[in-house]
């Protein structure tokens, strides 16, 4: 397969990059065509549609052809609990393709890039290839009584972190990237085997390096 477009925001490394699409809603970020399909016609219609599923290559974490395991160790466990890869949405994985659902926030039809996509709540790192674009169909791809598993346990014993950001910390950005920001972080960005209040954590964030710690239920920017 090759990629129709790549994706582009302020996650300039996987630090930091949301767990599951959804998680930041106002992370922004820019879906550019590759000049090969830089066509207005392959988005007629797009426009009566609010989300879109995105098919895209984890293409940090390639390794060799034939190289997996049938257990990862899920982040959401500590990193010291085996599950099956087909359990899990780990990128290591024998085909590393990503799923995510984004919703459609502008289309620009007409830029020096060609037609372009914006959307909110990617878990995409910037510059990350897409495969495949499809609408997010809402009679079909919905289904409000499905269980989580592990993962939805996991996620309901952790509680948001409060965010302590310096008075002088929202001139660096702009009021929506702060606004992700803060959502990132409330999350507990952090691997979740590490809880050393004394350890000093840098995440790139908007061409910028943001450190903090954290200690209890509070994380506090540096």
């Amino acid at each position: 397969m090759i990629p129709v477009a790549h994706i582009h925001n302020d996650f300039k490394t996987k630090f930091g990059v949301p767990r599951q699409s959804g998680l930041a809603a106002s992370a922004w970020s820019v879906i550019v065509f590759v000049p090969a399909y830089r066509n207005v016609e392959a988005l007629r219609g797009l426009e009566g549609f609010s989300h879109l599923w995105l098919l895209w290559d984890f293409s940090e974490a390639h390794r060799g052809e034939g190289q997996w395991s049938p257990t990862v160790r899920p982040p959401r466990l500590g990193g010291n609990k085996r599950m099956g890869v087909w359990a899990t949405r780990s990128p290591f994985r024998p085909n590393p393709i990503g799923l995510s659902s984004v919703r459609i926030e502008h289309i620009e039809l007409s830029s020096p890039d060609g037609p372009l996509i914006h959307v909110s709540g990617a878990d995409l790192m910037d510059g990350t290839p897409i495969f495949d674009i499809k609408p997010y169909l809402p009679f079909t791809d919905s289904h409000p009584e499905a269980r989580g598993g592990f993962a939805a346990e996991q996620t309901l014993r952790q509680a948001p972190l409060e965010v302590v950001l310096p008075p002088s910390f929202s001139q660096h950005f702009t009021p929506r990237q702060l606004a992700t920001l803060r959502e990132v972080l409330s999350q507990d960005p952090r691997p979740h085997y590490q809880d050393d209040a004394a350890r000093i954590y840098t995440m790139e964030y908007a061409d910028r390096e943001v450190r903090f710690r954290v200690e209890g239920g509070v994380l506090q920017v540096l």
